[in-house]
């Protein structure tokens, strides 16, 4: 059933049953894209999870990797140990094959929200889930928004970090990333209104928007460089400590601007295929604007990261980042 959840979800059919049972779980299909497992007996060390996919629709192999390990759930070569929340995003975007239909749903994620459309009303069913999510379950709370890049970079699986000056990241989390495979961490600077951020923000939730690799078509994902990043989701769904691995291998930067479209006349100068953390020596320009003006990098080399020219105006056009030395572990 967890495997035709996934088609009927994309499919944009209804199920015969909105609950069920797995050989050590329950489930709920609270609403179209949004599954709770519930563990027959949650394990002492578990944590109540969101994982969450498709919030941009043409990001398929955190789909596809969601898939795999629902898959193995339903075989009973998984075991359910903590209440965990599966949540696909913009479906019509999913099923259209494209990043959004129109308006970026990552940015929306604020309470106090007020503009109509399909993507804030999403938004707006996707913030009451994790709502409710956390308030019926007491554990610690975690969310993994998994994403991916719509150009290459020069750590293809990195986490972004939500800026919340209240709620300190877990050192632990570094040491999972890290041994799920991930090369590199970006630490926001202000809030952005993500669905990470939402969760970090509001709940209190160690949460993190994760980039595993490139935007590609279905079918077309190599999952296989994805399997630690499957042990580590299979690991919390079993409600057992994933496996670590040395921080101290990944590289850290520290969100130093924002370059924002404020006018028409706008443009990144640079080449549309640049990658995400190429670096730019002081003195270089990154952009024109007709009302914002230009931007050269001044101080220190700046690396580029999420450059996008053609966004919306009044949007952010790309994040400037510099290293930083690694957290403690």
């Amino acid at each position: 059933m967890l495997v035709d959840w996934l088609d009927l979800t994309l499919e944009e059919r209804a199920p015969a049953s909105h609950e069920g049972r797995l050989p050590s779980a329950r489930y709920i299909i609270h609403a179209p894209g949004v599954l709770e497992l519930l563990p027959d007996a949650a394990k002492p060390q578990a944590r109540a999870c969101v994982f969450s996919a498709g919030i941009h629709g043409n990001e398929t192999a955190p789909i596809e990797l969601l898939g795999d390990v629902l898959a193995r759930l339903e075989a009973g070569l998984l075991k359910v140990g903590a209440p965990i929340l599966i949540i696909l995003g913009n479906l019509p975007a999913i099923r259209l094959g494209q990043r959004f239909c129109s308006t970026n749903l990552n940015r929306l994620f604020q309470r106090e929200l007020t503009v109509e459309g399909d993507e804030p009303g999403r938004a707006r069913e996707l913030m009451a889930a994790v709502d409710g999510f956390y308030a019926r379950h007491s554990q610690p709370r975690l969310h993994y928004d998994l994403h991916t890049a719509i150009r290459d970079s020069q750590y293809p699986r990195f986490a972004v970090e939500p800026f919340d000056d209240d709620v300190a990241t877990n050192p632990e989390q570094w040491r999972w990333m890290a041994g799920a495979g991930l090369q590199a961490v970006l630490h926001q600077h202000q809030h952005s209104w993500t669905f990470s951020h939402y969760s970090k923000h509001y709940h209190q939730a160690q949460a993190f928007t994760l980039e595993l690799g490139r935007v590609h078509a279905f079918g077309n994902n190599e999952l296989a460089v994805l399997q630690p990043m499957r042990a580590l989701l299979e690991a919390l769904i079993a409600g057992d400590e994933p496996q670590e691995k040395n921080p101290g291998n990944m590289v850290f930067f520290q969100v130093a601007h924002e370059l924002m479209r404020e006018s028409e006349d706008f443009a990144l100068c640079f080449p549309d295929d640049t990658p995400n953390f190429s670096e730019f020596d002081v003195g270089t320009r990154l952009a024109r604007d007709a009302s914002a003006g230009d931007f050269t990098v001044s101080d220190a080399p700046l690396a580029v990261v999420f450059p996008n020219a053609k966004v919306e105006i009044g949007a952010r056009a790309a994040l400037l980042a510099r290293k930083i030395s690694s957290p403690n572990q």
